[in-house]
Formats: structure tokens, sequence, C-alpha cells
């Protein structure tokens, strides 16, 4: 029998303080390899501190970190050659073309001269940055910069990458782009710990959520479990005509209808709109021989999951 793989960071009990001042207090963290997580939280929660004790930057008070299988304490520098980094803002060379900025990184990685060169054209193909690879960095829009600084991140081939902020000032379609990147390393076997400040960003990528506050862990789960944890979630049932929805209304007992237009056919009832509270809610309907036109299933999203949960407005989310 094959064991479980084990995670690609695991942190227990991790602190941190600066004075009286505690940024971290005693956090537990498990990253299963080949996975997104992002770590959310209002302004000052402590994320950029998590980041920059598991990337090696600063050190922590207390708790025990492994990354990549390496012990944080022990083995930095072995925690270090597993990881990539890639901030909010471009470590790109603008003086230096796009393929420069690579041929420098795998020289940095002492990569023989033919190896890198032949590593800096793959990446170029795979990041859609071969027509620009000639022409300085300081003429790539943001998307173009964004994907280069991704693009040699992966020049050391890491197993973990900590991006804080991916795409902070992309346009849309430059958003979208950097998204379908993200997940495509990941679905590669390449662990992503993604900080970032759009919450859709996070309900998109992430295969798990966690919401840190004051220093303290509030929350994790996926995104959807997430969303079961704030009130406001129900299904609506549309029906074809006024008998369907009145029988329906005797038979769940419960709901409420719209009674625009629009929607006068259309039953709302609350549910966490989970598995479990669906197959029962159909199964009354079966039991009194009523079908619904059309289901939907409406729950809340991870705004209102951030608001419920830390008092405080989405836009705090840096």
């Amino acid at each position: 029998m094959t064991s479980a793989k084990p995670p690609a960071i695991a942190v227990t009990g991790l602190r941190k303080s600066y004075g009286d001042n505690v940024v971290l207090d005693g956090i537990d963290l498990s990253v299963a390899e080949g996975t997104v997580f992002s770590l959310l939280g209002p302004n000052g929660a402590g994320k950029t501190t998590t980041v920059q004790i598991l990337s090696t930057l600063i050190g922590a008070d207390g708790g025990d970190v492994r990354v990549a299988g390496h012990d944080l304490a022990a083995d930095p520098h072995a925690v270090r050659a597993s990881i990539g980094v890639t901030g909010q803002y471009s470590a790109v060379d603008k003086l230096l073309t796009g393929e420069e900025n690579l041929v420098l990184m795998a020289d940095l990685h002492h990569l023989r001269r033919r190896e890198g060169r032949r590593l800096a054209a793959r990446l170029l193909e795979r990041f859609d940055l071969v027509e620009a690879a000639k022409k300085p960095a300081a003429t790539y829009s943001g998307g173009m910069a964004r994907r280069l600084d991704l693009a040699m991140t992966l020049v050391g081939d890491p197993r973990v990458i900590f991006l804080d902020e991916p795409t902070t000032g992309l346009d849309p379609r430059s958003r979208r782009t950097m998204w379908q990147i993200v997940r495509d390393l990941a679905d590669g076997g390449v662990t992503i710990f993604l900080t970032t400040q759009y919450l859709e960003e996070a309900d998109r990528l992430a295969d798990r959520i966690a919401l840190l506050d004051h220093g303290t862990l509030i929350a994790e789960g996926t995104p959807d479990e997430l969303k079961r944890l704030v009130p406001g979630g129900h299904v609506s049932l549309r029906f074809a005509d006024d008998t369907a929805l009145t029988g329906a209304l005797g038979a769940l007992g419960r709901g409420f209808v719209d009674t625009s237009d629009d929607d006068r056919l259309t039953l709302q009832v609350p549910s966490d709109g989970g598995v479990a509270a669906l197959r029962d809610l159909l199964a009354r309907l079966d039991a009194a021989d009523i079908e619904p036109a059309d289901l939907s299933v409406h729950t809340p999203d991870l705004d209102d999951v951030f608001l419920t949960l830390t008092g405080t407005h989405k836009d705090t989310v840096g």
C-alpha cells in the first residue's frame, strides 16, 4: 500500500512578534503538493510575514516549518533551492531583453551556457514571449513583464512557488492569462502559495483557502466550504405554473416567492448549497410528484465570507 505524499508545506505553531506586537500567534498550515493554496486576510493580518518566513527571508520566533520536505530552521539552504518567489513588484531587469533576463537567471543557477539558452528558449515559448524575446523588458506591457518574471522563477525548477499578488495592476485579459499559467503549473505538480487582493482570483484558482486575521487563522477550507459558513445561500426553483409552485411550497414547508413579474414562479429555499441538503430537497419534491422547470444553487461569495468572518470590507485585503 502506497503511503500518502507528505505536504509540500507543513507549519505547526508558527509565531512571530515585533516587540509587544504579536504578528503570528501560533498558526498551523498544511499545503498539499501540486495544489494552489491562497492565504487571505485584511491588511496587517500577517500574510506578508508568513510568506517572508516560509521563503526564508526572515526568521520565526517559534514553531515547526517544513517546506518541500526540508526543515526550515535546520536547512534553510535546501528550502531556498526548492522554492521560487515572485513578488508583487517585478524583479525583471528592464535594461535587458527578455531572453537576456532568462539567460542571466540560468547563469545564476550555474547552468551550462548551452543548457541555459535552451531553457530560456523553452520558457519564452511557454509564456508566449518569443516575439518579444529580443526586445528590452522596458518595452513590455504589465502582463508581459509578469509572465517574464514568473518564467525567470521557473529557471530554478522550483517545487514550491510563492506568488505575492501576481496580477496586481493587470488588465482583465492579462489577469486571466496569468490564472491559466498558475493553474497549469499546479496541474504539472508545482505547489503554489498565493496571496492576492482579488477575492475572485482566490475563488478561481485556489484548491484551499485560509483566512488570517490578527495573526490567527480563523477559517480554512475549499472556496465552497468557506461560502457555506455564512448565511444567505439558497436554492432557486422555477416552476411552470402556479399549481406546481404552490405544491412545492407545501411539500418543502419553507421558502419565499419573489413577486416581481420575472420571478413570480420562482421559489427561493434557504440552503447551504451542499449535496446532502440538495438531495433532501429534491427527494421531497419527488415524493410530492413535483418537478421544477429549472433549478440553480446560489451561495455567498468570498466577499461575503471575508466581511462576515473578519468584519472587514474586501478592499482592505492586501
